[in-house]
């Protein structure tokens, strides 16, 4: 078994990563509809993130065309 001293080390290092690597908000739906978003990105082959990402940076890019 893993040395919990070892789990809480990399847990720490897995949140400074994040928090240097990333910017984070919260995204709030309606009950029910994040498990509906979750199900059409895993059709698709992606991560609830990966699909929330790519479906801001296709609206943001079709956007800029029409401004």
């Amino acid at each position: 078994m893993s040395n919990p001293k070892n789990r809480a080390a990399k847990i720490r290092a897995k949140t400074k990563y994040t928090a240097k690597t990333y910017d984070q908000f919260p995204v709030y739906t309606p009950n029910g509809k994040k498990a509906s978003l979750r199900d059409h990105a895993k059709k698709r082959g992606e991560s609830l993130n990966g699909f929330v990402n790519r479906a801001i940076d296709e609206t943001v890019g079709r956007d800029n065309k029409e401004g």
